[in-house]
């Protein structure tokens, strides 16, 4: 090789790793390959569209619109389109094929769901692009991409603190960009109960009052059409709904409005309980989950089943309870648990839905194929054992490293930690990699990956964005992305780019890299431990 040949290499290389780090999208493509070429993103776009892709289309035409300033209009002319969105059979549902070369830019996809995550790859390639004026500068690149798990989950708990549908709506639009797919609303706890019933009003009337550290705040919840306009915006994202209505345990806000519904509690959880041993509460139990089954399209509702023994106790006593023992067979206030969720399980099935439960029901007998279990203690591998061992499909959501409520570092002290156990975000990125792979054959079982937002301590909306940003995109590639092809450095070099969008979009997220941002304090109102915390 002679010498100018050696610096045009040289140069080359240089050239092309310059732009690999232009592609910088979160979770990482299963296949690019990308050259130093550009293309011009003009302000006026041509739309061509197969007809499958119409809502799809019109969403990709607000959102560059909105973010990018781009203007589009359709054409029935596919070789004179800027933009083509074409219908390939062979993809899976999720999976998409993005080209941007010569004067065009073409999403391929099966589907809709995969075209939405098309969309999304360009929605972060442009907003990491060059422009000037009205014109953007892509790089010529192919892409071929496709999720690990179908379930890339979210979960939001606005029982103990309430944030509103315009944030809601901005966590929704942050989990498009980054691919997920599965929002978990926990809408009904011990503080507040958050969505309108209407055939039981004072759910919400009485039930919404208050919060995790006041139980006086004004009352708050999701009248049903702000629930129906969350849900229509989370489907254009390819985003589903998935509500929790809190079960046999972590009852207090409802038996709060209806107090025929208790069962009891303690002194420290109060009517934790529904009563498992009259026919009303069923009764009313089941008239809820018809309304929230109008309200969701999701088939699945979530029914909790968790940390009921923390106010059971009252059963001890309560000569129903014991009359229900000896006509069921029931030995144990667990027995009875479970005989509450086979009951509510059936209603549920009655009304054409499925139901997922927390990992303490894994011995309640609930019928495999309309059950999927979540394993979130950590501290309990042996219960995801079981769940695998009996068949059932599972999402993995434990606490280490996968609850967002626990702090990054260990100087914040505001947040949990388990001993000294917390959640950095290298943790959550290296999470759900090669340590599947002991589980051989019954891997096919697990659905996917969620984090969950506990907030006890969110008390604002700045802190909200502190524990989820940058965690979201660390969660999202360990959902997306095959443990064998992550690799931390390089996600790290990518998130330092994500950082300033988070900036400009007005959120309060950590900086694992500066620790710019001071933790927001939390002023605590009253003395409170975590329901679940370690002995």
């Amino acid at each position: 090789m002679n010498l100018n040949r050696f610096f045009l290499f040289c140069f080359s290389f240089f050239v092309l790793q310059h732009v690999q780090g232009q592609v910088d999208i979160i979770p990482k493509p299963l296949y690019v390959k990308v050259s130093d070429k550009q293309i011009v993103v003009k302000n006026t776009l041509l739309v061509f569209a197969d007809p499958v892709f119409g809502a799809g289309r019109q969403y990709f035409q607000r959102l560059v619109l909105a973010k990018y300033g781009l203007t589009s209009s359709i054409t029935d002319q596919r070789d004179a389109a800027n933009i083509c969105l074409l219908i390939d059979d062979k993809l899976a549902e999720e999976a998409y094929k993005l080209s941007i070369k010569g004067t065009a830019i073409k999403i391929y996809a099966s589907g809709r769901a995969g075209m939405l995550n098309a969309v999304s790859s360009i929605d972060q390639l442009l907003a990491a692009a060059e422009h000037k004026g009205d014109q953007i500068r892509l790089h010529t690149v192919e892409i071929e991409d496709k999720p690990q798990f179908a379930w890339r989950g979210f979960m939001l708990d606005e029982s103990r603190h309430f944030f509103g549908k315009e944030k809601v709506k901005s966590l929704l639009d942050w989990m498009a960009f980054y691919k997920l797919n599965k929002f978990h609303w926990h809408l009904t706890d011990e503080p507040a109960w958050r969505l309108s019933i209407q055939k039981y009003p004072w759910l919400t009337q009485v039930g919404g009052i208050g919060n995790y550290l006041d139980p006086y705040a004004s009352v708050q919840y999701y009248s049903q059409a702000d629930i129906s306009e969350i849900i229509a915006y989370a489907a254009e994202r390819n985003i589903e709904v998935i509500p929790e209505i809190d079960m046999p345990g972590h009852a207090t806000a409802a038996n709060r409005a209806y107090p025929f519904l208790s069962g009891g509690g303690n002194e420290k959880h109060p009517d934790f309980t529904f009563h498992p041993a009259k026919n009303t509460t069923y009764t009313f139990l089941t008239d809820v989950l018809r309304e929230v089954k109008s309200l969701f399209p999701s088939v699945y509702i979530h029914l909790g089943g968790d940390e009921v023994a923390f106010g059971s106790d009252a059963w001890d006593n309560d000569a129903k309870v014991q009359e229900l023992k000896k006509t069921a067979g029931l030995k144990s206030n667990k027995e009875v648990e479970e005989y509450f969720i086979r009951r509510m399980a059936d209603s549920v099935a009655g009304i054409n839905g499925k139901i997922i439960v927390w990992d303490e029901m894994v011995d309640a007998k609930l019928a495999k194929d309309q059950t999927v279990m979540m394993w979130w203690r950590h501290d309990k591998p042996e219960q995801l054992n079981k769940i695998l061992d009996k068949g059932y499909q599972t999402i993995l959501t434990p606490r280490l490293p996968m609850y967002f409520d626990f702090v990054q570092q260990e100087n914040h002290k505001y947040g949990r930690k388990w001993g000294k156990g917390f959640n950095p975000l290298q943790d959550v990125y290296n999470f759900a990699g090669s340590q599947l792979d002991s589980l051989g054959n019954r891997k096919k079982q697990v659905l996917g990956i969620q984090a969950n937002l506990w907030t006890e301590t969110v008390t604002n909306v700045n802190r909200l964005d502190y524990l989820v940003f940058p965690r979201i995109a660390a969660l999202a590639e360990a959902a997306w992305v095959p443990g064998t092809g992550r690799n931390f450095d390089e996600f790290a070099k990518k998130l330092k780019k994500h950082l300033p969008l988070y900036r400009d979009q007005g959120l309060y997220y950590f900086d694992p890299f500066k620790d710019s941002n001071p933790e927001p304090a939390v002023i605590k109102k009253s003395q409170k431990q975590y329901i679940d915390h370690p002995k």
